[in-house]
């Protein structure tokens, strides 16, 4: 009984964490080394200089993949995807009602419908039985996130994909070098898409990824022209006949510079953040009232958060007061993820896409009202966010395990 009578920081006790969390330096003379000879090339454009194509080379040969295609941002990585699979007007999309608004504009750029499935209520991934219950004969595609690094089912995904005859673009957003089943996300389904923005794992500032997974060079040329005006850029021909409408989306030279060296970062960063969720769960998966991060026994995290809930019928605390007893102890967190599903914000409410139009939500039967998803709703309700770093020591590792037992304890029956 001796935590249970811990006075909480919050109350006027002494705080758990009492050191200030590891930083480190995430560029330094690595990445100035490539920018400088970015510079000196005489050309930031990708097509003639030799930056993006190394950075594509190099993350090619770490995923062990044939085909892929650099972009200005991870958005743009979905809506080439969803351009280059084919998802134009009236089609329906299948994703997950948590999640960045960066998941969902491809969809509606393509003035496709987003249909949203509901989730596990332990991995915060979609639930197959959900999606395969959400496709109409207007469904065309699934956008899969792998939230917080944590890879989806994805032998079910695929399996209700081949069956219905639908695409497969997995949204690695927060998710490099996760593993499924032995499997790199984003290497399972027909794309997978990447960002490279300055909250990832790695970052060139904004930019992104597509990889190509049918190993097809027709299905490469078509995403690769898809994110630049639909311009044929290969070799030394170039090639402006236009078929239909594509977007601008080119990652520029400086971008790729910096690409280069933080992909040799990359390994230890997600190994680093790995270790420090796994150790994190075992240090917590006892404590009544609490329920961890899952990650299935044949998945690989890498952890761009760590996303707990609490139950509040075995605690006598609701999960803000808990939040904030977490925040009073120095272990920095937030009471959820984003503030509400996807779909009860405006824009889905209102059915506006577009200023002063409906379209293309008049293309379809979609609803999002309260309750649509009701597991995902009750995630946001009882979930507590705790960032993850790979500058993280064992000390911030054991202090936040400490804080979390010691306010989990406080308020259990």
């Amino acid at each position: 009984m001796e935590n249970r009578e811990r006075k909480l920081a919050l109350h006027g006790g002494a705080k758990a964490k009492t050191s200030p969390f590891g930083k480190g330096k995430r560029f330094g003379l690595e990445e100035a080394k490539e920018l400088l000879e970015a510079l000196e090339q005489n050309t930031l454009f990708y097509h003639g200089g030799k930056k993006v194509k190394q950075f594509l080379h190099d993350f090619n040969e770490l995923y062990g993949v044939q085909y892929s295609v650099a972009v200005s941002s991870g958005t743009a990585a979905i809506h080439v995807a969803l351009g280059a699979a084919g998802i134009s007007v009236g089609d329906e999309v299948i994703t997950s009602p948590i999640t960045d608004q960066g998941t969902i504009v491809g969809i509606l750029y393509q003035n496709a419908i987003p249909v949203f499935a509901d989730l596990d209520p332990h991995t915060y991934n979609m639930d197959p039985k959900s999606v395969e219950a959400r496709i109409t004969d207007k469904t065309k595609a699934i956008v899969a996130v792998h939230l917080a690094g944590n890879p989806c089912d994805m032998d079910a995904i695929m399996d209700i994909a081949r069956r219905h005859g639908l695409k497969v673009i997995e949204d690695c957003a927060q998710s490099y070098l996760t593993r499924y089943k032995g499997r790199l996300a984003g290497t399972i389904g027909d794309y997978g898409c990447f960002s490279t923005n300055d909250f990832k794992h790695m970052s060139t500032g904004d930019g992104g990824i597509v990889t190509v997974n049918s190993g097809s060079e027709a299905d490469y040329y078509v995403a690769h022209a898809f994110a630049d005006k639909n311009y044929q850029r290969f070799g030394d021909a170039v090639s402006r006949d236009l078929t239909y409408l594509a977007p601008n989306y080119r990652m520029t030279e400086l971008q790729g510079a910096v690409g280069i060296a933080q992909l040799k970062k990359l390994p230890w960063i997600c190994e680093q953040r790995h270790r420090y969720g796994d150790r994190l769960t075992e240090g917590i998966r006892d404590l009544p009232g609490i329920e961890p991060h899952r990650i299935t026994e044949d998945a690989w995290s890498s952890y761009w958060f760590y996303m707990l809930r609490v139950d509040e019928a075995k605690l006598s605390c609701t999960r803000n007061e808990f939040s904030k007893a977490l925040a009073a102890e120095g272990i920095p967190n937030s009471a959820g993820y984003i503030p509400k599903v996807v779909y009860m914000q405006p824009l889905f409410q209102n059915k506006q896409a577009y200023l002063n139009s409906h379209f293309p939500f008049e293309l379809s039967t979609a609803s999002y009202e309260q309750g649509l998803c009701p597991v995902a709703e009750t995630i946001l309700e009882t979930a507590v966010r705790l960032p993850v770093n790979e500058f993280y020591t064992e000390q911030d590792l054991e202090e936040t395990v400490q804080a979390i037992r010691k306010v989990a304890e406080y308020y259990s029956r």
